[in-house]
């Protein structure tokens, strides 16, 4: 499966990598607009990311703006909801606002706070089924 991870922190990206390299091909975006980019042309190029990883707090363009556009993307590529991208926020941002503001008004798939772990990335790829 193809991934993208939408990170602008060195170390948190190579964790992500390491973590998701044994059932992923990962792509990596330094900010909010590569994300945008890449996700472009992974659709241009007929290989469509399964999920992408993206981190709120990025330069240019933050997370949530980037899966806001990448959002409207699908619905201008006439994608069917049930073949839209997963999209799991990872930020240090615990609190409930940028929480529900994921989910209501970016379409975010699920959300993890960081420090990232194992158990925690497992159990949501498990509940997006991207997993067994």
């Amino acid at each position: 499966m193809k991934c993208l991870i939408a990170e602008d922190h060195l170390l948190s990206r190579r964790i992500l990598k390491d973590l998701l390299s044994p059932n992923f091909d990962c792509d990596i975006a330094v900010n909010g607009q590569e994300a945008i980019d890449s996700f472009i042309m992974a659709h241009e190029s007929k290989r469509p990311y399964e999920v992408v990883f993206m981190d709120i707090m990025m330069p240019q363009v933050d997370g949530l703006e980037a899966v806001r556009q990448i959002r409207a993307l699908e619905k201008q590529m006439d994608i069917p909801p049930d073949l839209s991208v997963k999209v799991i926020m990872i930020s240090a941002l615990g609190d409930p606002h940028t929480v529900i503001k994921s989910f209501n008004e970016c379409g975010a798939d699920a959300y993890i706070v960081k420090p990232l772990s194992r158990h925690k990335l497992a159990k949501e790829l498990r509940s997006l089924k991207l997993l067994e």
